[in-house]
């Protein structure tokens, strides 16, 4: 192997845990990725876990982003004003949202029901703001797993150790859900140019070159590494553990959001409230 193939391995920069914070009595949530470090978290805008109840969320729009919901625990049901069908996502499954030019839509538990779920804004590049707006529905018995002796990985986006997903994404995104057993480790491969953080779903364990500590709701983020060269970042499980990685292709474009609306200026913010409000998210 000469340089130009060496692999780098991916060290630990920063790790927090997220706060809980109460809404209302039928809603929760945490941030996860708190909004606001455009530049630092670059393509990812935030990552929000919730615990809600129906009727939480309304009727809403977006423009300029996608959203990537996962469903932990309950019934998710959702509606967009595109096609008027309603769908609904089960423990396991995700939904790759793409909002593009506009889209209004809704996401409510079913009767009776709490849900638990992780949704991650990804940016999109000024040349895909104004895409057609496109949904892919991820379910989990569907998806391609990367099984080796203690380790799974479920792939929703992206690959690890040459298992594909065949998930299309405009921004590039690996989001992989990887179990591992006691003693049990894994080498996950990323381009160097990626961005990215695990979140500790369950469990304990080390991460990255010099084997940073993770446990329970903490959040570890990558180093950087030399963008067009290879790379990988190593996991151990010290008891069992749960941990999702979500890394992606920085966008490195002006961010100016609001609500939610996110896009480059605030003259295209004001447009998509105007486009809105005129009926044109249609």
């Amino acid at each position: 192997m000469n340089q130009t193939d060496s692999v780098s391995e991916r060290t630990i920069t920063k790790v927090w845990s997220a706060k809980l914070n109460r809404i209302s009595s039928g809603h929760s949530n945490s941030l996860i990725l708190e909004p606001g470090h455009w530049a630092e978290y670059d393509p990812f805008l935030f990552l929000a876990e919730d615990w809600f109840q129906r009727g939480s969320f309304d009727v809403h729009p977006h423009r300029g982003i996608e959203t990537v919901t996962y469903v932990m625990e309950g019934k998710l049901e959702h509606y967009d004003n595109k096609t008027g069908d309603k769908d609904e996502l089960l423990p396991g499954d995700a939904q790759w949202m793409t909002a593009g030019r506009g889209v209004i839509h809704k996401e409510d538990p079913a009767e009776g029901e709490t849900v638990h779920s992780l949704q991650l804004w990804v940016n999109l590049p000024s040349t895909e703001k104004m895409t057609d707006p496109r949904y892919q529905n991820l379910r989990s018995a569907n998806m391609p797993v990367r099984t080796e002796d203690g380790v799974s990985v479920v792939i929703f986006s992206g690959s690890s150790g040459g298992v594909q997903s065949n998930t299309q994404n405009i921004v590039p995104v690996t989001m992989v859900d990887i179990q591992l057993q006691p003693g049990a480790s894994l080498k996950q491969d990323l381009p160097g140019s990626y961005n990215g953080f695990f979140f500790v779903l369950q469990g304990e364990g080390t991460f990255g070159r010099e084997k940073t500590k993770g446990v329970e709701r903490q959040v570890l983020w990558l180093g950087a590494s030399e963008a067009g060269q290879p790379s990988e970042v190593s996991v151990t499980a010290v008891s069992h553990l749960r941990v999702l990685l979500y890394a992606g292709e920085p966008v490195r474009e002006p961010v100016a959001a609001r609500g939610p609306f996110v896009m480059n200026t605030e003259e295209q913010i004001w447009q998509a409230y105007q486009d809105y409000s005129n009926g044109k998210f249609v």
